[in-house]
């Protein structure tokens, strides 16, 4: 069968043919492609087609698609069973790998989605803070849980609900949405909330509003203030972690949070999340504390494996310097050409992530990335998608490139965005 038939097929039985927003293609047009296998940094089509990919299954897949070390230890994983609903020995190695790269997290919690690890990051900060509001940021998307997706990012963005319906008002009313890269309001927030904040939560360096870095000493204020004000600082790291350096943002910007949200690479492609951070905060978790938090497939075997073989691959190659070196040739191809076409372009960029965002004006936060010209970006996408480079479905998503990203296909990708650009 080929997408064209799937999709219909998929209509009929899940809601958008979908099960998750974002494919349904509906802000560049058109109707998605299914994928019936990948290799490296290739999605190969229901329909035969050859597409190089900048999603990598958004996010996880930084050794490209079905690499034969990750496909062997989950192999040899199931050799022994998919789940045993008891503690298995990969947990307390990937426990371990964790610890080790990042320097916050004393103690880690194993769970099954990113949107777990941050629902049960901010149930733990309440709990141990014995206050019930919280800070996010407009842009920054962690999850579905009802009191993050409030301003929200990614999928809710893209579709135009920013506010889903089904959150209970009184859950929206604590939380408390602040623009990013705004130390003012931050400010403003605990003095209008005095004792009542548990915590700040965000993505360090956004990555579902397209990608955006923080001004020049943001972090540390964001951790100045968690500190004065007793409230439990929590980094969504769940797409930066790993990606952007094998200690994530925080060992780049050299900030300390007091809990951390991981997931995406610690799983090797199959659905993980983790969240971790200090011991006197972790401990407040059952069995040993009153918060609760738990997970049937927590820690599942075939997942741990897969990711234990995805981090120590990480450390064996240390890729992040050809990583951002592949990321900043894309990136200036795509500037040039807009630059000769008299198109306006921002294409911010750290690592192996990086968004190009129609607009003439600089993106750091929320309001700024949309004033990219979305229309402008799906033309951009299909041209591109009709030339096999495959780019995220949304104006206002991050792209990533894996280690699989090198040599001729690089520079076929580069040669379709030049062209894509100038075609507009």
């Amino acid at each position: 069968m080929n997408s064209e038939q799937l999709f219909a097929r998929a209509q009929q039985l899940i809601p958008g043919g979908v099960n998750s927003p974002v494919r349904a293609f509906r802000s560049v047009g058109g109707a998605p492609f299914f994928t019936k296998s990948a290799h490296g940094a290739t999605l190969t089509t229901a329909d035969g087609r050859e597409l190089i990919d900048f999603v990598c299954t958004w996010g996880p897949a930084i050794h490209g698609h079905n690499h034969p070390r990750i496909k062997a230890a989950i192999a040899a994983a199931l050799e022994n069973g998919t789940s045993f609903g008891t503690p298995n020995p990969y947990e307390v190695q990937m426990a371990e790998l964790i610890v080790k790269f990042f320097p916050s997290i004393q103690k880690i919690r194993m769970c099954n989605s990113g949107t777990e690890a941050t629902m049960s990051a901010i149930r733990l900060a309440r709990g141990f803070t014995r206050r019930d509001k919280i800070i996010k940021f407009a842009g920054c998307y962690h999850g579905h849980s009802d009191s993050l997706l409030v301003a929200a990012g990614s999928g809710a963005l893209t579709h135009g609900n920013p506010d889903s319906a089904g959150v209970p008002a009184s859950f929206a009313r604590e939380t408390v949405v602040l623009p990013y890269n705004d130390t003012a309001a931050i400010d403003a927030a605990f003095a209008a909330n005095s004792g009542q904040i548990a915590c700040i939560i965000l993505e360090p360096y956004i990555g579902n509003v397209g990608f955006i870095k923080p001004d020049a000493g943001y972090l540390q204020h964001v951790r100045k203030a968690c500190t004065a004000n007793g409230a439990v600082l929590i980094f969504d790291e769940v797409m930066t972690g790993f990606r952007l350096a094998r200690g994530g943002v925080q060992e780049i910007e050299k900030i300390t949070p007091d809990l951390t949200c991981l997931g995406k690479i610690i799983g090797g492609g199959l659905p993980v999340g983790a969240f971790g951070g200090r011991a006197e905060i972790m401990d407040q978790l059952a069995p040993l504390g009153p918060v609760y938090q738990a997970g049937t497939l927590s820690g599942n075997p075939l997942a741990m494996a897969a990711g234990i073989a995805s981090l120590q691959l990480l450390e064996e190659l240390n890729p992040y310097a050809k990583l951002d070196a592949l990321a900043r040739k894309i990136c200036a191809a795509a500037l040039a050409a807009a630059k000769t076409k008299g198109i306006p372009l921002q294409a911010p960029q750290a690592g192996s992530m990086f968004s190009l965002f129609f607009t003439a004006m600089p993106v750091r936060d929320m309001a700024s990335a949309l004033t990219s010209d979305a229309k402008i970006f799906a033309n951009f996408f299909n041209v591109c998608l009709a030339a096999g480079v495959y780019l995220p479905p949304s104006a206002y998503e991050s792209w990533f490139l894996s280690t699989a990203h090198a040599g001729a296909g690089i520079d076929r990708a580069c040669e379709v965005i030049t062209s894509g650009i100038q075609s507009l």
